[in-house]
């Protein structure tokens, strides 16, 4: 299957499941996430804001920041970028880009202070592969972070054996999921 097929697939997946289903999926990987040895150590946290059809990351952004972490949220600047800016409470987020609720705080650009990184993705293999959106936004911003540890999370139906990589894709040090 090449990458397009399988964002289809994926995408038909997501569908396959209630809003319910995905909610209780996403609670156990955030409690998996959030109970991770790396969490604990990490003082400065590159996250993301969850989409819809994306493992929800919401409350465990506030839980992370109610633990004393320092958290960053990436924000679309253009056909090709991201920023990071850092995440105090939710009156820091507005709609952006792609109808994505992103970080409205200071600029964060000391890439060398972060430690962890979750990842989303569409999906991700046993080896650490992901497949992104396509845009390759986290290929080119994970370039800057080949110091941090970086934790893919995803629901169980997104992991998969093998996906097809090309030479620019960023492999993740661990992949999360309920099991």
């Amino acid at each position: 299957m090449n990458k397009k097929e399988l964002r289809t697939l994926v995408r038909e997946l997501k569908r396959s499941h209630s809003r319910e289903e995905l909610d209780a999926l996403s609670a156990e990987v955030m409690s998996l996430m959030l109970a991770h040895p790396a969490v604990e150590s990490a003082q400065t946290i590159l996250f993301y804001h969850s989409l819809p059809d994306e493992v929800c990351t919401h409350s465990a952004i506030d839980q992370l920041t109610a633990m004393g972490k320092q958290v960053v949220l990436p924000k679309v600047i253009d056909e090709e970028n991201m920023e990071l800016r850092e995440y105090r409470s939710r009156a820091d987020l507005a709609e952006g880009a792609f109808h994505i609720m992103e970080p409205t705080g200071p600029l964060f650009a000391d890439y060398s202070k972060i430690q962890l990184a979750i990842i989303p993705g569409m999906g991700f293999d046993r080896q650490g592969n992901r497949l992104g959106r396509g845009k390759g936004y986290y290929d080119r911003m994970l370039v800057q972070l080949d110091h941090a540890y970086k934790i893919g999370v995803c629901f169980p139906f997104q992991l998969f054996d093998k996906i097809p990589t090309d030479i620019h894709d960023i492999t993740m040090d661990e992949v999360l999921t309920r099991l």
